[in-house]
């Protein structure tokens, strides 16, 4: 199936205006500078992977003229856990919009941290770890951004068994 046309945003303006700095960069082909709009169902979903984890990405360098920022959602099924893997350069922040979730990190990934709807998470760059849905009967959702871009290097997995707890759920 192929993605519907992107729209561009009816953008109203009626006066000159300046920014600070050189924002050139983020001029839009009308020749202004100004919020871009990433409509539902027109996110970019071609970003990098951990094994499962749908990534849809609303800001970034991809579709927007955003260059130091991904933006987007992540979605994990029931009983989902990823592939041990890290960001790279990128410093992560998470959001868990729904379902209940597990960071595991540490030597041989024997630490972890449990989040809930609400909480929010800071991933330090190249800190390696595995990502991890609670639920094995509901979906969990996220919003998640990395500065400067989504980077994921996967790296060698570790067994179910190895990761305490996760089999126990």
């Amino acid at each position: 199936m192929e993605p519907a046309p992107r729209r561009q945003p009816r953008i109203e303006h009626s006066s000159k205006y300046e920014l600070d700095g050189d924002n050139a960069m983020y001029r839009l082909p009308s020749g202004i500078v100004a919020p871009v709009v990433t409509r539902a169902g027109l996110e970019d979903v071609n970003t990098a992977d951990s094994g499962g984890a749908v990534r849809v990405s609303g800001v970034s360098a991809q579709h927007t003229p955003a260059r130091r920022l991904w933006y987007g959602k992540v979605s994990n099924e029931p009983g989902y856990r990823s592939v041990t893997h890290h960001h790279g350069e990128a410093e992560t922040g998470g959001y868990v919009l729904s379902g209940r979730a597990r960071i595991y990190f540490g030597e041989k990934f024997e630490d972890y941290v449990d989040m809930a709807e609400g909480d929010w998470v800071f991933v330090p760059p190249f800190m390696p770890h595995v990502e991890c849905n609670l639920s094995r009967t509901k979906p969990l959702v996220w919003m998640t951004t990395r500065t400067p871009e989504n980077i994921v290097v996967n790296l060698p997995d570790v067994a179910d068994a190895e990761l305490r707890d996760w089999l126990n759920l």
